[in-house]
């Protein structure tokens, strides 16, 4: 049956290291300084760990986003998979068909595979189907049952996500590049866990104060930090205050920031600084090196002062932003805790949203100095994120030096 047995790991909530977590604890890995199964944390900080990307798109025929990284996003899951030397075996094809018996053939095996079906063409992520808009995001398939029509998923919800097969092969099949691809893993080299770590902790120093791989240097790590607040003040091109005055621009951006920020795109309530503050813990047993569980205080410090941030990005005593607020969070409660047991709920939560930033384009209940205070405010908390991260990241590189 290619069903894989007693499969419970609904433990990982961000999709790179949730997959990885999942399907190595299924498959009974274990990491060798704990005895237990590699924690979502102790990834993060392998692939990189905690970083920051400042970016803002503005397509037309689309509401204006801003997207806020707070990981590293160059390759994570190949850090991964390169530094711990975690075997890997591929399996593609350009026919649906091979694709689809390379999926029982792995689940029969007693795989935990892991795939990157395009996220627009799973209904239980409530995504309006849009021909321009795609996106693969890594997910652990556990069931593909032919006979039923149906295919089970491990994918940040804390239950199992139940798909028709038909509805799974062609989100398999949307994306060129991840067309009908698996990627089926063994277990890590044990000894290359040290250096693994170090690699990690030196990816999070360069990335947060030096240029980045690619791209430009003031939409990475710290500078961008600094960049994000000089545009909360400009009032020029780029500035909040010119690219989103009020109105449905404002709405869109502020519920973007405050979407790819939290629990909606699969992080915390703190950027993810909690996360990464575990993984110093780990890292400061697992090479004996106390030094770092001061600086994983450093790191939940300011873990604080980005909840607070996020926070005030839709502050919850003002009129419609409060509601649109709540939106997010509902929808997103609802996914994590009952995956699609209630669907129907999560589509009216997305479509609120969705009929507040039509209200917002005639009736936006904030005036112009309302606004102004509001940009004032995110900035400060954004000063306060960059002092709390300069100071953490600095403390991290001179632990690291010595």
């Amino acid at each position: 049956m290619p069903t894989l047995p007693n499969f419970t790991q609904f433990e990982g909530r961000y999709w790179d290291t949730a997959a990885i977590r999942n399907a190595l604890d299924y498959q009974g890995v274990t990491a060798p300084h704990t005895g237990q199964p590699y924690s979502e944390a102790m990834l993060l900080g392998i692939s990189g760990g905690a970083t920051f990307g400042y970016f803002t798109f503005h397509y037309k025929g689309y509401d204006p986003q801003v997207n806020l990284l707070t990981r590293n996003t160059f390759d994570p899951m190949e850090r991964i998979f390169d530094r711990l030397k975690l075997p890997r075996d591929l399996r593609r094809s350009a026919s649906p068909s091979k694709g689809r018996q390379n999926l029982i053939n792995a689940l029969e095996e007693g795989f935990a595979p892991i795939a990157s079906p395009d996220m627009w063409l799973l209904p239980y992520n409530a995504l309006p189907y849009d021909e321009g808009m795609w996106g693969s995001m890594p997910l652990v398939i556990y069931s593909y049952e032919p006979d039923t029509g149906q295919a089970c998923i491990s994918d940040r919800s804390r239950v199992g996500l139940t798909v028709t097969t038909d509805d799974l092969d062609k989100a398999r099949s949307r994306i060129k590049k991840e067309r009908q691809r698996l990627i089926l893993l063994g277990a890590p080299d044990e000894s290359a866990l040290a250096e693994a770590i170090r690699q990690g902790l030196t990816d999070t120093v360069a990335l947060m104060t030096e240029k980045p791989p690619k791209g430009a240097t003031k939409n990475f790590g710290l500078k961008a930090l600094g960049h994000w607040a000089d545009m909360l003040q400009k009032q020029s091109k780029g500035g909040w205050a010119r690219e989103y005055a009020t109105g449905r621009p404002l709405l869109a951006a502020l519920t973007s920031a405050y979407t790819f920020l939290g629990p909606a795109f699969g992080k915390t309530w703190q950027a993810e600084r909690d996360v990464y503050a575990d993984f110093l813990d780990e890292a400061a047993q697992a090479l004996n090196a106390d030094r770092l569980s001061s600086v994983a205080t450093l790191y939940r410090a300011a873990g604080r002062a980005w909840q607070a941030l996020h926070s005030g990005l839709l502050p919850a005593n003002l009129p419609l932003l409060s509601d649109a607020r709540q939106a997010i969070d509902r929808k997103t409660a609802l996914f994590i805790e009952s995956g699609a047991a209630q669907l129907d709920e999560i589509v009216a939560q997305r479509d609120r949203l969705e009929a507040l930033k039509t209200q917002s384009e005639s009736d936006f209940p904030l005036t112009d100095a309302d606004i102004a205070d509001l940009r004032a405010s995110i900035r400060s908390r954004v000063l306060q994120v960059l002092e709390a991260e300069e100071a953490a990241v600095l403390a991290l590189k001179a632990a690291t030096l010595s």
